[in-house]
Order: structure tokens, then sequence, then C-alpha cells
């Protein structure tokens, strides 16, 4: 997800997040937002909290997109915190694009690691290992989908894409 033309910073924090976007989006367009931190583990709540942030900002928030936003940060925390766990020896930084737009929002986590995982049952005597799986259950019981889809410099993108809420 490299930065395309165009972007600007819409908001850098202290702990070193920063979030960039493509202007306002016209009616019917979708809005693209990027997300930008450490690969280490404070990002992970951190990236978390920079989604909400812009849910609110979208006006999804409320007990009609509670389950949407749930589900959406829960995502978010289970790929950024793969990325910590299993890249960061590759991926000095984690990149994290939420695009809100044409009835449904999409999130997608990157890095640089070649290892495409798969959404697997894990032993019930692991304490690890069912993220993918998490991510993918939580994309199906909303009625959206998750895969894995290699980059054009061998690394990887894991996305999860959620309907937003019938009126």
């Amino acid at each position: 997800m490299p930065p395309e033309s165009g972007r600007r910073v819409v908001g850098v924090e202290r702990t070193g997040v920063t979030t960039t976007a493509a202007g306002p989006a016209g009616p019917g367009e979708a809005s693209l937002w990027r997300i930008v931190a450490g690969a280490h583990a404070s990002s992970v709540p951190q990236v978390r909290h920079a989604v909400r942030d812009l849910l609110r900002q979208h006006g999804l928030v409320g007990e009609r997109y509670e389950e949407l936003a749930d589900g959406l940060l829960l995502i978010v925390s289970e790929l950024v915190t793969n990325v910590v766990a299993h890249a960061a020896l590759l991926t000095p930084q984690v990149t994290t694009e939420v695009t809100i737009g044409a009835g449904q929002v999409r999130v997608a986590v990157e890095d640089g690691h070649p290892y495409r995982p798969k959404a697997v049952q894990s032993d019930e005597g692991q304490t690890g290992g069912r993220g993918l799986m998490l991510v993918k259950s939580i994309a199906l019981a909303a009625g959206g989908s998750c895969d894995v889809e290699q980059t054009g410099d061998g690394g990887k993108v894991i996305w999860a894409s959620l309907p937003l809420p019938r009126e």
C-alpha cells in the first residue's frame, strides 16, 4: 500500500501514529484512510483508537453501529497484533487502511513478511493461532468477507470487509 500522490497527512499523534487520507470523498465515493505506526506492541491500541476515531468522524456511532464497530476494532487489533508478533523483523512499520463507502467498511493491514497465513482451527491446547480464524468468523457472521493477498514487493495484505447496517 504505497502512498499515492494527492494524499495528505490529516493527523499525527505524539505516539508516532500517522493517519493520511485522500481529500474529502464526493457523493457516492468511498473515503480511504491510511494509518501508519511502528510494528511494536504499543501500536496495537494506538491503531485501534485511530480506527475508532475514523468511525466516529464518519458518524458510525451509536446503537445502530455498535456491532459493526466492535467487530472492526477486534479485527484491527488481531491483524495488527499478528504483524507485531510474526512480521516485525521484516516490517518496521504496520500500515492499516480503512475504506468507508459503497455500503461497507473495509480494513486492510499490510506487512512485508512473505508467509501467507491460512485461517485454521487450532488445537485446544494451543494458546495462540486463532487470530485469522477469528477475523474470518467475525467478517462472515456480519455478512462480509476476508482474504489474504500478496503484495508486489513480496509481503501481504490481510483484509476484512463488513457491510454497513441497513436503514
